[in-house]
C-alpha cells in the first residue's frame, strides 16, 4: 500500500474561481497537501477560440495506474518518472478515510462529485479483499452532500451492486467502436462493460457513457453509429460525453504502440488532435443519431475547443460533462 504522509491537523484549502459560467465561486482547492482530494485546475477558463474547454474538478486520488494497456492512455505520459509506471497501486484506506472526513467537515458551499477515476481506474481493486467500492460507499454513507464518480473500463460491479446508497454514486462507463477496442483497447469487451452498465442503471445507479476516444477508422461512420445503438439497446444512459482520439506529447513519447498517431493531424494547447473538420463531421454524426433516432441531448464534449463547442451549436457554458454535477 501507498502510504501518504501523516499531518496532526488537515487543513482544507480553499481558492476563488471563475466558472465557464463566468460566475466567481469560492471551493475547495485541496485536503492537507492535496495529495488525496485536490481540485483539477489546469485548465483556465477559456478565452481564445483554440482554447479547450475543461470545468474544474475535484479528483480523488486513491490510487495511480491501471490495469489495462490501452495504446493511447494518457497514465503512460501522466506517470513516466516514476519507477513503478502504470502499475495500479492504491493508497491508504485509513488516509484516503482521514482526508475525506476533513472534506466532509469543511464549510465547502455546494455539493461535488469527487472524480475516483481520473489517475486510475475506479475499479481496479474490485476483486481483491477490500474493494475500493464497497470502501468509498461506506465513506460515502457517512455524509449526504456529496457524490464519488467511478470511471471504468472494466465490468467488475458485483462488490458495487451490494451496497445500500447508490444514490451516492454516478458510474461513467468508456466505450469505443468494437473494431477500435479490439485494436487498441487492451481491456474487457465493450459488451461487457455495457452489460453492466445496464444492471448498474436497473439497480438505480446514475450511469454515464463516454464515447472516447472517436477514431476516424475506414469506415467510422458505420462502427460508431452501431455503437450508440449497441448502448440503447442496453439502457438509456444519464448523458453521454463525446471525445476524439487526441494525445500530449508526453503520452506519445512514452506510448508503447505509437500506431494510433497517424490520426493526429493537428496541434493544439491540449495536445495533438484529429484535425478539425473530420472532427467536427464525427461529433455531428453522432449528435445527430442520439437527437434523431433517440431523443437524446444530454450530450458534451471532452477536452474540446471553444470553436468546435460553438460550431455544434452546443453552449459550454452551461456543460454537462462526465466530471461535472
Amino acid at each position: 500500500m501507498w502510504h501518504t504522509g501523516r499531518y496532526d491537523q488537515l487543513k482544507v484549502h480553499y481558492d476563488e474561481y471563475t466558472l465557464l459560467n463566468g460566475r466567481r465561486e469560492r471551493l475547495v482547492s485541496r485536503v492537507g497537501n492535496g495529495s488525496i482530494v485536490v481540485r483539477f485546475d489546469r485548465t483556465p477558463v477559456p478565452k481564445d477560440l483554440s482554447d479547450v474547454v475543461c470545468p474544474h474538478f475535484l479528483e480523488l486520488k486513491w490510487a495511480t495506474g491501471c490495469p489495462y494497456r490501452c495504446a493511447w492512455c494518457y497514465l503512460q505520459g501522466t506517470f513516466r518518472f516514476l519507477e513503478y509506471k502504470t502499475k495500479p497501486r492504491s493508497k491508504d484506506f485509513n488516509e484516503v478515510r482521514r482526508h475525506l472526513t476533513a472534506f466532509f467537515e469543511g464549510d465547502g458551499v455546494r455539493p461535488e462529485i469527487l472524480n475516483s477515476g481520473e489517475l486510475s481506474d475506479s475499479f481496479l481493486t474490485e476483486r481483491s479483499e477490500l474493494p475500493f467500492s464497497r470502501f468509498i460507499m461506506d465513506v460515502m454513507a457517512t455524509q449526504k452532500r456529496h457524490k464519488v464518480l467511478f470511471v471504468t473500463k472494466s465490468a467488475d460491479i458485483e462488490n458495487l451492486l451490494k451496497v445500500s446508497n447508490p444514490e451516492q454514486a454516478i458510474v461513467s462507463f468508456s466505450v469505443n467502436a468494437e473494431s477500435v477496442a479490439r485494436r487498441w483497447e487492451k481491456a474487457p469487451k465493450v459488451s461487457d462493460r455495457l452489460k453492466a452498465a445496464e444492471r448498474l442503471k436497473e439497480a438505480g445507479f446514475e450511469v454515464r457513457i463516454r464515447i472516447d476516444p472517436i477514431v476516424p477508422v475506414t469506415g467510422w461512420t458505420k462502427h460508431y453509429s452501431r455503437l450508440v445503438d449497441t448502448v440503447f439497446e442496453r439502457l438509456t444512459p444519464d448523458r453521454i460525453t463525446l471525445g476524439s482520439l487526441r494525445g500530449l506529447q508526453s503520452t506519445i513519447n512514452n506510448a508503447r504502440d505509437k500506431s494510433w498517431i497517424v490520426y493526429l493531424g493537428e496541434t493544439s494547447n491540449w495536445g495533438k488532435k484529429i484535425e478539425t473538420q473530420m472532427r467536427l463531421g464525427m461529433y455531428s454524426t453522432l449528435i445527430h443519431q442520439l437527437k434523431d433516432d433517440y431523443g437524446f441531448d444530454r450530450v458534451a464534449l471532452c477536452k474540446e475547443t471553444k470553436a468546435m463547442w460553438g460550431a455544434l451549436g452546443l453552449n459550454y457554458r452551461r456543460i454537462s460533462c462526465n466530471c461535472t454535477p
